[in-house]
C-alpha cells in the first residue's frame, strides 16, 4: 500500500504546488498589467518575484532528495550501509551519545584512510547524522554526492 499512497500524495502536492504557482503568477501579472496605480504594480512585481524563489526552492529540494535516493540506493547496493541496530538507543529511537560518539570514532577513521572516496564520504554524514549534527552532515553528504556524480561519470566515460 506505501508503494501507492506515497507516490499518490507526492503527485498530488506537485500538481497542487504547479497549480499554486500558476495561480500566483497569474495574479502578479494581472497586477502588473491591469492596475494604473504603482503600488499595484509594484505588489505584482513581488507576487512574481516571491513565485520564482518559491519555485526555485522548491526544485531544489526536489532535487536534492532525488539525488539523496541514488546516492543511499548505491550504498545499499553495495552494502556499505552503517549497522546501528546492534548499538543502544534512546526510546525516541535516536543513539545513545556514547554509542553515537564510538560510531562516529570508528567511520572517522574510515574517511581519514579514504578522504576522497563517496563511501566513505557518505558513511561518514550518515554518522554525523546519527551524531546529531545536521549541519555537517548535511555539508559531508553534499561532497559525497559529487564525489558519486564523478565516479559515476568517471565509469560511464570508461565504457
Amino acid at each position: 500500500m506505501d508503494r501507492v499512497v506515497k507516490p499518490l500524495v507526492m503527485a498530488l502536492t506537485a500538481v497542487g504546488l504547479v497549480v499554486a504557482f500558476g495561480y500566483l503568477l497569474y495574479l502578479g501579472w494581472s497586477m502588473v498589467s491591469r492596475s494604473e496605480y504603482l503600488a499595484m504594480r509594484g505588489l505584482g512585481v513581488g507576487i512574481i518575484l516571491l513565485t520564482a524563489v518559491g519555485a526555485w526552492a522548491t526544485w531544489a529540494i526536489l532535487r536534492n532528495g532525488f539525488e539523496l535516493q541514488k546516492i543511499s540506493a548505491a550504498a545499499a547496493a553495495e552494502g556499505i550501509e552503517l549497522d546501528v541496530s546492534t548499538l543502544d538507543h534512546r526510546p525516541s529511537g535516536r543513539l545513545e551519545h556514547a554509542a553515537a560518539d564510538e560510531l562516529f570514532d570508528r567511520v572517522s577513521a574510515e574517511y581519514q584512510a579514504a578522504p576522497d572516496d563517496w563511501r566513505t564520504n557518505y558513511r561518514l554524514a550518515r554518522a554525523y547524522d546519527h551524531a546529531g549534527d545536521r549541519a555537517r552532515a548535511r555539508e559531508i553528504m553534499r561532497v559525497a554526492i559529487t564525489l558519486h556524480e564523478a565516479d559515476t561519470s568517471g565509469a560511464r566515460d570508461q565504457r
